[in-house]
């Protein structure tokens, strides 16, 4: 029997977030808070019961995310300072060659977001963007939609970036699976989003770049390719194999022994993440000719932006607590049960519906994650709590526009009008998030 009244209390939190966010302004980390104010104590739960619900989800959540964004805000900064972005699209732009230049700026940019940021990264290789376009007298577009598709999939889909690490978290998603299913759906996504679709729209939009400027004064890493990709790497294969080791059972053998107990340390997120920290810091900071004390500023500076992403994420473990304490997890779980409808859509429908509605992809993965929490079955596989990660992802990654900073970023560095962004940025983001769903809903059917 479904408690309307409840149900009633669910949908004016969600009210409630929108009207804050897009009317007062109010930052989201506040307003999902007061919607889980609003719905907790609308749906019953004594002020004694509120307090103890927020403790317990706003640290439940932090305990894990907190560890995970910040090591790899710090991986990311140390990275980005020491040139390394430059020097993996400059050695992939000359491996792939000018003909397939879309095809390495979209492996450049899927390398790249696993550890710095979004639009850092795009900032960043921007200018190498544009000295493509001065050289070839192609479109601009061209070569941007790859690497942007690039940054985008990645950014949305692949720990240790912020958005599904925080949605693995409120899930309980093994990290580990989380990443294969992530490099499983988004390099054919990547392929289609990013060298395809930048080809198509670069001969209907033809973008050039702005007057070359004085090139300023920037660090280029000695470091060979092989180095830098292999210190990216590390991290992302030790979670691996400690998730294929927890999740398979290939080496149940292996469980109490030695080197199984290192597999499973060594494995975990936070140790993996140390570790990777720590060869960043002595290779590409020390021997690159970073001082400590620079290396201390970066790492302080680069923690200040995964300040407001790991409490936005707490914020939704709180929402997520409350709709579990209140029950109303259950009752919209037996609602969908009976009707039908699968988990899976129902999370990407509620991204995409905080997606379009609010424009932040983060705020819109974290609020779908809370949500389809609340109705997880206990018994849900580990992989498919995983490629649940990644299509909430996905719908949180559609048609970015106007209300969507990234939207302005894109526009202003490119060159282009409001419709020329919706053509290009906003279409190639809502192919992501299409192609994410479909090549999802093809993995789940294989698992």
């Amino acid at each position: 029997m479904i408690d309307v009244e409840l149900l009633l209390w669910v949908g004016a939190g969600l009210a409630v977030v929108l009207f804050l966010i897009l009317v007062l302004r109010i930052p989201a980390f506040i307003s999902l808070l007061v919607a889980s104010l609003v719905v907790g104590l609308g749906a019953g739960l004594t002020s004694e019961e509120m307090i103890s619900t927020i403790q317990r989800g706003m640290g439940g959540t932090l305990g894990y995310v907190a560890v995970v964004v910040g090591l790899g805000a710090i991986f990311g900064g140390i990275l980005e300072a020491c040139g390394g972005a430059e020097t993996i699209a400059r050695h992939l732009l000359s491996l792939f060659g000018e003909k397939r230049a879309g095809f390495a700026l979209s492996l450049t940019g899927f390398i790249i977001a696993i550890p710095v940021f979004f639009d850092v990264a795009f900032i960043i290789l921007i200018p190498l963007i544009y000295s493509l376009q001065r050289k070839t007298g192609r479109s601009l577009l061209t070569y941007a939609i790859p690497l942007l598709a690039g940054l985008a999939i990645t950014h949305a889909f692949i720990p240790p970036t912020p958005g599904p690490v925080a949605v693995a978290d409120i899930i309980d998603a093994p990290l580990g699976l989380v990443i294969l299913c992530g490099f499983i759906v988004g390099l054919p996504t990547l392929i289609l989003c990013g060298p395809m679709f930048g080809r198509w729209i670069g001969e209907r939009i033809h973008i050039i770049a702005p007057p070359e400027v004085p090139k300023q004064d920037t660090r280029q890493t000695t470091s060979p390719l092989a180095k830098l990709l292999l210190i990216i790497a590390v991290p992302i294969l030790l979670i691996l194999a400690a998730a294929l080791f927890n999740e398979t059972k290939l080496f149940s053998s292996l469980e109490d022994h030695a080197l199984g107990k290192c597999v499973v340390l060594f494995g975990h997120p936070f140790v993996a993440l140390i570790i990777a920290n720590l060869l960043a810091w002595y290779f590409l900071g020390r021997i690159e000719g970073l001082s400590s004390k620079r290396l201390l500023e970066i790492s302080n500076n680069s923690l200040e932006p995964a300040g407001i992403i790991i409490l936005l994420t707490g914020a939704g473990g709180v929402l997520k607590q409350v709709l579990v304490d209140t029950k109303a997890g259950e009752m919209l779980a037996k609602a969908f049960l009976e009707m039908g409808f699968s988990i899976f859509l129902f999370a990407w429908c509620a991204a995409v519906a905080m997606r379009l509605l609010q424009g932040s992809a983060t705020v819109a993965m974290i609020t779908a994650a809370s949500l389809s929490a609340a109705i997880l079955p206990a018994s849900m596989e580990a992989w498919h709590r995983a490629l649940l990660v990644i299509v909430i992802a996905s719908g949180a990654s559609i048609f970015s526009h106007v209300n969507d900073s990234g939207f302005w970023l894109v526009g202003k560095y490119l060159g282009l009008d409001l419709k020329q962004t919706v053509k290009s940025w906003s279409m190639m983001t809502l192919g992501i998030a299409v192609f994410g769903l479909l090549f999802s809903g093809l993995l789940l059917v294989l698992i």
